[in-house]
């Protein structure tokens, strides 16, 4: 696990140009949209916030929730690389154990999440949105480390049913924007059942996103985020499991290529 972290934090190091980019888009939403909407979409006293807050600050644990997505997704495509002719072609020969190798790859996307999140607060607090992050840093980052676990998982899951680069691009479009659109990382559910778009509703709620996006803002501000927990939870362990069997040899993405 150490080596396989490692290594990813190796490679990242010497990709300036990911970091970049993986904060362009947020920043891009928290300095031109949220600064278009201040005036037009405001957020009203409801929980976990005291009081009326600007539209920026609402975004903020969302816009975190956007970096941890977008790169547990793009693990999911390097995953698909390193399957075919990378690293992850010789681990999946060795005579470890396949969950374990996995938890190890899982461990290395949630890392390089964290890095790029805490990269993105810092950035936004130089814009002038703050938030009180270090007065609930322990459940601020309990919450971050499992967000960035589930959706590691959900793009490790993915990995398994993408057998060509060439499918990634159609794959993420029907998984990241939906997940993303259809949650309360821009818009609280109260507004979505207020506008009468009932089904979008329906979708958010149960959308985990929506609950990872949610433990975060809770934890932010020190309140209990509810259900939210378990549900991220329960994802990141299924998602897990289903992708555990899903590269097992016998089963999964092995026996599909001894079938041509």
């Amino acid at each position: 696990m150490r080596a396989i972290v490692w290594r990813e934090l190796l490679k990242f190091s010497r990709q300036s140009g990911r970091l970049v980019s993986a904060l362009v888009r947020p920043l891009l939403w928290l300095a031109v949209f949220a600064a278009g909407f201040r005036n037009v979409f405001g957020v009203a006293v409801v929980e976990p916030y005291d009081s009326y807050i600007p539209y920026d600050v609402y975004i903020a644990p969302g816009l975190v929730g956007m970096v941890l997505l977008f790169n547990g997704m793009q693990s999911s495509l390097a995953m698909v690389y390193d399957r075919e002719m990378g690293l992850m072609r010789l681990l999946l020969t060795a005579p470890l154990p396949r969950p374990w190798i996995l938890l190890s790859k899982l461990m290395a996307t949630a890392v390089l999440s964290l890095a790029q999140a805490a990269a993105f607060v810092i950035v936004a607090a130089l814009l002038g949105t703050e938030l009180p992050v270090l007065e609930h840093l322990g459940p601020v980052l309990l919450a971050a480390v499992c967000g960035a676990l589930m959706l590691g998982a959900l793009g490790l899951l993915l990995s398994v049913h993408i057998k060509q680069l060439e499918n990634f691009a159609g794959t993420m479009n029907f998984v990241i924007f939906p997940m993303y659109f259809m949650s309360t990382a821009l818009y609280p559910l109260w507004k979505l059942e207020e506008s009468g778009a009932e089904w979008v509703y329906q979708i958010a709620r149960f959308n985990p996103f929506t609950h990872a996006v949610e433990w975060m803002r809770f934890a932010v501000y020190g309140k209990d985020a509810g259900i939210s927990p378990w549900i991220v939870l329960g994802t990141l362990a299924l998602c897990f499991l289903v992708a555990s069997w899903g590269y097992d040899p016998q089963r999964g993405f092995g026996a599909l290529t001894k079938r041509g």
